[in-house]
């Protein structure tokens, strides 16, 4: 993806946006849902602020007002939705969000798209860590379904720190992580890409048990192809995980370092598969 000051891709259906002032995002979240009307997709906007604003908002989307006659778009204030200080319960956010692509579905839409502006949902660490097992919860969701969702969130409002624990389950980000921690088109699989040093291993620690990925028949499988580096701290952090369910931590990863690695580390608990 390009830096947030311009206009980040969205190949995949799950982005996370980090934007700076109103205006970028106003600007994305215009290009973004017109794509989506152009695709006979409902769209959707959900952010702080009364209907109203939201609406002006999105001034220069062509043809806003007809597309809200026709229920194509649809404006949801976040400041409606939740209280202040809200803590989301993940299932009960994902459950919403299936019930709302099939009724788009069944109302004769291609598919659901929502732009979301949630930094008033991750202020305190207690909501990160509901959030971000949201967020690989809707994650896998959008696997499967005509749904997808791009997640902004504001810097300055949040501290680089706190946006990258959300940023790196997202398979596309323009955030600056080294690693991303997300679901594949596979339940019993999750994808692991990037690097893995001593400067990120206990964020990868936490994204790990924010996630919780569950092993199938003792083996948590983990597809590492796009895995350029793991150091020692995360194959423990792995191995430990796994552990916690009584199963083996199984990397599939393009090249043997990892494998070397473990060995070396005598990890009877995890195993390289490597693919070629």
């Amino acid at each position: 993806m390009t830096s947030s000051d311009g206009m980040p891709s969205t190949t995949y259906g799950h982005v996370c946006l980090t934007y700076r002032d109103a205006a970028t995002f106003d600007a994305f979240a215009v290009s973004h849902l017109a794509a989506g009307l152009a695709a006979g997709e409902r769209v959707a906007l959900i952010a702080p602020g009364t209907p109203d604003e939201l609406a002006r908002r999105l001034d220069r989307l062509t043809g806003r007002d007809d597309a809200l006659r026709r229920g194509a778009l649809r404006l949801v204030s976040v400041d409606d939705m939740y209280r202040a200080g809200t803590v989301v319960g993940p299932e009960a956010q994902v459950r919403a969000y299936a019930a709302a692509t099939e009724e788009a579905l069944a109302a004769g839409w291609t598919g659901l798209r929502v732009v979301a502006e949630a930094t008033s949902l991750v202020r305190t660490p207690a909501q990160r860590d509901a959030f971000a097992r949201y967020e690989h919860l809707i994650d896998r969701y959008m696997r499967h379904r005509p749904m997808s969702a791009v997640c902004a969130y504001q810097r300055g409002e949040l501290s680089d720190a706190e946006i990258a624990e959300l940023a790196c389950l997202h398979p596309e980000t323009d955030a600056d992580v080294l690693f991303r921690l997300h679901a594949t088109g596979d339940e019993a699989v999750v994808a692991l890409g990037g690097e893995l040093d001593p400067s990120n291993h206990r964020l990868f620690a936490a994204a790990l048990d924010r996630a919780d990925p569950r092993p199938v028949d003792g083996r948590l499988v983990l597809d590492a192809t796009g895995l350029r580096f793991i150091d020692h701290r995360s194959l423990l952090h792995l191995r430990d995980h796994a552990r916690r369910y009584g199963a083996t931590a199984v990397l599939r990863a393009s090249g043997s370092a990892p494998a070397r690695l473990v060995e070396l580390l005598d990890l009877t608990d995890v195993q390289v598969e490597v693919v070629r």
